[in-house]
């Protein structure tokens, strides 16, 4: 992911940057969302994990932002009907 490459070894611990792979991992090998725990406790915790970076002023808000969306984009896709 870009935010690791970015920002990694720079501005992020390991355990945080650990947090955000196993994040994306389990959004990617996820097909619903709804149903699925594990994917909806990783998006809890990278949400929580922004706050707290964008609160310690860390990151900006709109990095903290950058992050979740980075994540959230490895989730499945909603179909249009």
């Amino acid at each position: 992911m870009r935010v690791l490459r970015e920002e990694g070894p720079a501005k992020l611990q390991p355990t945080e940057q650990q947090r955000i792979r196993d994040a994306a991992d389990a959004l990617f090998f996820c097909e619903d969302i709804a149903a699925d725990e594990t994917a909806r406790a990783a998006v809890s915790d990278i949400a929580t994990l922004a706050q707290s970076l964008a609160e310690s002023d860390r990151w900006s808000d709109e990095r903290a932002r950058e992050l979740l969306g980075d994540v959230l984009g490895c989730g499945p896709v909603s179909q249009v009907s």
